[in-house]
């Protein structure tokens, strides 16, 4: 919801690093790998109950995320980059409700599974309009960052890690946690049809402005 407002300051942080990890010849392809990986190690460290550990982990991930973004700024974007940002990225987010379920099955698993649920809802339906936009030739400014449309929602991103980082604190209430922001992806998955349905109307014409632009 708010992933627009905080790119100016991510720019700002990251930024510098960047430049000095392009001046050494490190692609940023290599930093989204590294940072996936990182994240990765999460599921393990839930697993076996390592919250704090996991919390730095998925902290590590979210600053390898950004930061290859920046890297590609001072090099040159690529459509395999934008792939990879993405791929990682819906898998990372699966992972972590997996590790919280591997961790104490019958008090997680079922609530790790309705937000896994709502990943789907939420990734498959950022990802299908945003391949529709790409034939139709609908690509505003603010999505090249990514690479693809960005379709905005009450969940995005920075929610997503605010829930984890609530989740990684305070583990006897992930269920509780999970479903209420289960009940969030929902709402941004029924925004996201909605716009879809609109936006690619038979009758609508392609050249005017559609829902989610520039968010």
């Amino acid at each position: 919801m708010i992933d627009a407002a905080l790119i100016p300051l991510q720019h700002r942080l990251l930024d510098p690093p960047a430049r000095w990890l392009a001046a050494r010849g490190v692609s940023a392809d290599r930093v989204t790998v590294v940072g996936f990986l990182i994240g990765a190690m999460a599921l393990p460290a839930l697993a076996l109950g390592q919250f704090a550990l996991a919390l730095v982990l998925i902290g590590l991930n979210r600053v390898f995320d950004g930061l290859d973004g920046a890297v590609a700024r001072q090099t040159m974007p690529t459509d395999r980059g934008a792939f990879l940002d993405v791929a990682f990225d819906f898998m990372f987010y699966a992972l972590v409700p997996l590790g919280f379920a591997l961790a104490d099955p019958t008090a997680n698993a079922l609530a790790a599974a309705v937000l896994i649920a709502a990943f789907v809802g939420t990734g498959s339906s950022f990802l299908a309009f945003a391949v529709i936009a790409a034939q139709r030739g609908l690509r505003p400014e603010a999505s090249r960052a990514k690479g693809i449309h960005y379709l905005g929602g009450l969940t995005e991103g920075f929610e997503t890690i605010v829930a984890f980082v609530l989740m990684c604190l305070f583990p006897g209430s992930f269920a509780l946690l999970a479903c209420v922001f289960a009940a969030a992806c929902a709402v941004t998955t029924l925004g996201r049809w909605a716009s879809g349905w609109q936006a690619f109307s038979p009758d609508r014409d392609r050249d005017r402005d559609w829902p989610g632009q520039g968010r």
